[in-house]
């Protein structure tokens, strides 16, 4: 079983290492465009209109290519982190309260910290403070594609440490935009995507073992939650966890479904994500603009506050508990991956989305500035500080 589960880990470390390298591509390559006489060009392309219809009047859904990439295909990569964190808890590193202490208190001390910093930099401007949460966020394969590029001199332990805390990290903001980035409900469709989770419930007390049942209730509960005004990706997470582990027969339908879209997720749905995100235009941007407080408060709760509430936490917790450093880690290596939570980019930018949707322009550029220029410079610090020790 040991065996088994570190063959899974290495093969999800392996699949979202290269994931990380693609999204970096594709963030570069949006950051070129949108600097180039193409920008025009990648602006249609954001535009480019997509609908779905069922029936003369019964369903009509039409929306532009980023809209769609944010809501529709972004619902299945957060599918994929529900599943992930449905198997963590049940079989993997967060199984037990022992092995989940020490990542648990990481995750917390580098959501809160980065948010706080945020909040203090941005007091006294209510519209700014809406994003507190965007520095919050790891990106799971843009960090660990970097552990994995300085090989050897990361032991394997901070690896799966890293993974534990970036998943516990995704479920706080799977919470947080749950409960603080929603837009005004409606009862009705409230309603009717619960009925929609009731029997996602049924179909798991039934023992049903196929994902197809699932996945098409689960696309019923994405329109209904769609239209509820809570973002529709958490449709994902709630058919995700009601997916079997175990079908009693050696055979495991979560593990199933997860390795299937883990390929697509890491190689088509986020490097999109992030062409279609990370673009931003710098004409006329000077370091004055990154000294606003959106961008600067983001720099500063990710180059900062993950890594000093990532380690701080973690501290706490091996000075006062039973909590110890991960395995053949020294005291720098261990802070060097702290550092490396500050890679937000994905969720960052995710967040940030929805945390200024349908304000000032303005704002979006800051907020990927933010994003992009506190996930660069915690990559860079982090690698320096994990490349001094040799192989």
């Amino acid at each position: 079983m040991i065996k088994f589960i570190r063959r899974n880990v290495s093969h999800f470390i392996h699949s979202q290492s290269i994931g990380g390298v693609l999204l970096a591509v594709a963030a570069l390559l949006a950051l070129i465009i949108s600097n180039s006489p193409w920008q025009g060009a990648y602006q249609q392309f954001l535009q480019i209109p997509g609908g779905l219809q069922l029936g003369a009047n019964w369903l009509h859904l039409t929306k532009p290519l980023l809209i769609w990439v944010n809501d529709l295909w972004m619902a299945v990569f957060f599918f994929v982190v529900g599943l992930e964190i449905k198997r963590e808890l049940l079989e993997g590193e967060l199984a037990s309260p022992a092995q989940a202490l020490l990542p648990a208190g990481a995750a917390l001390g580098g959501m809160v910290l980065p948010a706080l910093i945020y909040a203090a930099v941005n007091v006294g401007n209510p519209v700014a403070l809406r994003g507190w949460g965007i520095p919050m966020a790891t990106d799971i394969a843009f960090a660990l594609g970097i552990l994995v590029l300085l090989g050897s001199r990361v032991p394997a332990s901070l690896k799966v440490f890293l993974t534990a805390v970036a998943i516990i990290d995704d479920l706080g903001a799977i919470l947080v935009i749950a409960f603080f980035y929603t837009a005004e409900l409606s009862p009705t469709m409230l309603m009717a995507a619960g009925a929609g989770v009731l029997v996602l419930w049924a179909l798991n007390r039934l023992r049903v073992m196929a994902i197809a049942p699932y996945v098409m209730v689960g696309l019923v509960i994405w329109f209904f939650v769609l239209k509820s005004g809570i973002h529709p990706t958490l449709a994902g997470v709630a058919t995700a966890l009601a997916i079997p582990l175990s079908n009693g027969k050696g055979g495991s339908p979560l593990k199933k479904a997860e390795h299937a879209l883990h390929p697509w997720v890491a190689f088509l749905i986020l490097p999109m994500f992030a062409f279609v995100n990370a673009g931003v235009s710098l004409h006329g941007v000077t370091l004055a603009t990154l000294t606003q407080t959106v961008p600067l408060g983001i720099v500063a709760g990710l180059v900062l506050g993950k890594a000093c509430g990532v380690f701080g936490a973690s501290w706490l917790l091996i000075r006062f508990s039973s909590a110890s450093v991960p395995a053949g880690s020294s005291w720098s290596q261990f802070f060097g991956v702290c550092v490396l939570c500050g890679v937000g980019f994905t969720m960052s930018l995710f967040i940030g989305s929805l945390a200024f949707e349908g304000l000032d322009a303005a704002y979006e550029t800051q907020v990927k500035l933010g994003v992009l220029t506190g996930s660069l410079l915690s990559a860079l610090l982090a690698t320096v500080l994990l490349s001094l020790r040799p192989r």
